[in-house]
């Protein structure tokens, strides 16, 4: 999975502020739109995770647009996930619950540390999400991803949209 190539820091610099610029520049305002926080557990790499999106809410009948930023830790490797994420809705009716589907394209920046610092390297790799989820149209959700390219396999994360 982890393929190595010299990051320098001033373009993990460059991408953190991409990151935010795109998280903020994505206030599409309705009535389903609003920031969110996240966080959840990984495989491969096995890490938690702590994350913010910010949901558009609908742009086209049930399709909104989900970009998310999350930074997994675990003992020698720190994970920084930009996620451009795109959900589907799928109400159920007369329930205040909703299924949802998507997925979209990411920025994996892998940080590995060790104790001998002559190991210690950063990898940028691309990836691709299929995700899967339900939520409650107060804001709670709980996401299953499926990583593919260089994201990390399998997240489970649980969130909040304030709305």
């Amino acid at each position: 999975m982890f393929r190595t190539h010299a990051v320098s820091s001033s373009f993990l610099s460059s991408a953190a502020i991409a990151a935010a610029v795109l998280l903020a520049a994505s206030s599409l305002a309705t009535a389903q739109a609003g920031p969110g926080v996240r966080a959840g557990v990984s495989g491969d790499p096995d890490q938690f995770f702590v994350g913010a999106h910010y949901d558009t809410g609908p742009l086209v009948d049930m399709l909104s647009f989900r970009p998310n930023a999350e930074v997994g830790f675990s003992n020698d490797l720190t994970t920084v996930a930009v996620n451009l994420e795109f959900a589907y809705r799928i109400p159920v009716r007369r329930n205040p619950w909703s299924f949802y589907a998507g997925g979209g394209p990411a920025l994996n920046v892998y940080h590995f540390s060790f104790d001998d610092p002559s190991f210690n390297h950063t990898d940028l790799q691309p990836g691709f999400n299929l995700l899967f989820g339900v939520e409650h149209r107060r804001g709670l959700f709980a996401e299953f991803k499926l990583g593919l390219i260089d994201s990390p396999e399998v997240k489970f994360t649980v969130g909040y949209t304030f709305r």
